[in-house]
């Protein structure tokens, strides 16, 4: 009963990037992200073979709470002319073939206003029961990795054919902190993708020395407030010179992991819901082989 949360927008990204600009429909339209999405999708569906799936988004890239307790997230993203994420322009007009498709599909997408994807997906995983493999190219949601809930992320830095299944092992191999500290790490390292700084002056060797050896944000602010020995003095005082940040790290870069979500059943339908709009779509954007390859992998046959 294996359950597959895609980050939707980390993997049109990649399969954007990964597959030819050349590649358009018969009336010369971009399909480059969508074929890549409709194969990257069948290939991990085909490695994890999971029972259940959804398609998570953005209700908001920059909720409204996140930016109330930090106004530079993401602002190195932001379009300077409309305000809106920039985004490469033979992408945006790709973007809703890819949910057309997997609504007609039958797939869930679920995105939350005022809300990221990221959210829906910490509190799906936390929701739903396992195993649950998390699929993205963003560190960030390795804070949701729980070994007991069989709850690990798919990681696609390497891409598809090498990607990494990340563990509470993998995070303490690669980082050398406990696994189940992640989200504390990344507190302190802070996140140049997202316009996080973090503790500044603290990089990733002293946000892995604190995360060994404190629990949460509360403690290690405790003890740079308190002297404690285990922290040393180099690092106190970058932390107390830091505090206002450090005390809204922990709600700016943990995930939500309790918003409210509509019911959907997440069971994967034995055909799609709309099979003559997907063989339609199928011929008017010259998804032939994505098309069957997903179709294969679902056993839509």
């Amino acid at each position: 009963m294996t359950l597959l949360l895609i980050d939707s927008a980390s993997l049109w990204y990649r399969a954007y990037y990964g597959m030819p600009d050349t590649l358009v429909s018969p009336s010369g339209e971009p399909i480059n992200a969508v074929k890549g999405f409709l194969d990257m999708t069948s290939r991990l569906i085909n490695v994890y073979k999971p029972s259940r799936m959804a398609l998570c988004l953005d209700g908001d890239w920059r909720p409204s709470w996140r930016v109330e307790l930090y106004p530079d997230y993401k602002m190195n993203r932001v379009d300077e002319e409309d305000g809106e994420e920039e985004e490469p322009d033979l992408l945006t007009p790709q973007i809703p073939l890819i949910l057309d498709f997997f609504e007609a599909a039958g797939i869930p997408l679920i995105g939350i206003d005022d809300y990221e994807a990221d959210d829906v997906i910490a509190t799906m995983a936390k929701r739903e029961p396992g195993p649950t493999r998390i699929v993205t190219g963003d560190r960030d949601l390795f804070q949701l990795v729980d070994d007991k809930r069989d709850v690990h992320v798919a990681y696609l830095a390497k891409g598809i054919s090498n990607h990494d299944l990340v563990d509470h092992e993998w995070i303490a191999q690669r980082y050398n902190i406990p696994g189940d500290r992640y989200d504390l790490f990344a507190m302190i390292r802070g996140d140049a993708s997202d316009g996080l700084p973090g503790i500044r002056g603290i990089g990733e060797k002293g946000a892995a020395e604190i995360a060994r050896s404190f629990e949460s944000m509360d403690d290690v602010i405790s003890a740079a407030q308190n002297a404690d020995p285990k922290l040393s003095e180099k690092l106190r005082k970058k932390i107390l010179a830091n505090i206002e940040y450090a005390q809204i790290a922990e709600r700016l870069v943990r995930c939500a992991s309790d918003i409210r979500l509509p019911d959907f059943d997440l069971k994967i339908p034995t055909k799609p819901e709309k099979a003559k709009y997907l063989t339609q779509m199928k011929e008017d954007y010259g998804l032939g082989a994505s098309v069957e390859r997903l179709f294969d992998a679902l056993k839509w046959r």
